[in-house]
């Protein structure tokens, strides 16, 4: 939310930008409200929140290199833990997230728990768009 000042703010910014002649509108107040109905239909809030989440588990060092390994093959946390040098807590904790956002699933085999990626294309192309170098699995 803004706040009364931020709010008047932008409008004369507004307000500068239709005196300009740029935009061409002349009501200020309907130009604000058609900005705004604009916005919320492109918007929807909840996927933007779930996107938002997404870029978010997405956005550490950690779990990236973990969604590297596991898009090379299954691996459970001891595997994980002396690969990346965690502890078992923060490895479970990192993956913790990957599964809120679905991009890791769990498989328990006995006292074992394996993770995998959940949607392999998704996160190949997710690394090409970083551009991260194809790892072939060993």
């Amino acid at each position: 939310m803004q706040s009364a000042r931020q709010a008047k703010r932008t409008d004369k910014r507004l307000e500068r930008l239709l005196c300009s002649g740029l935009r061409p509108e002349k009501d200020l107040e309907e130009y604000a409200r058609k900005l705004k109905k604009l916005a919320e239909k492109l918007v929807d809030s909840d996927a933007l929140r779930k996107k938002s989440r997404l870029l978010k588990a997405l956005a550490n060092e950690t779990r990236l290199k973990m969604l590297r390994l596991l898009s090379i093959r299954e691996m459970c946390v001891c595997e994980l833990t002396v690969a990346l040098d965690l502890t078992q807590p923060t490895a479970s904790h990192h993956l913790n997230i990957l599964q809120n956002v679905e991009l890791v699933r769990d498989r328990k085999d006995g006292k074992w728990v394996f993770y995998s990626v959940v949607k392999p294309k998704l996160v190949e192309s997710l690394f090409d768009f970083i551009e991260f170098p194809r790892l072939e699995p060993k």
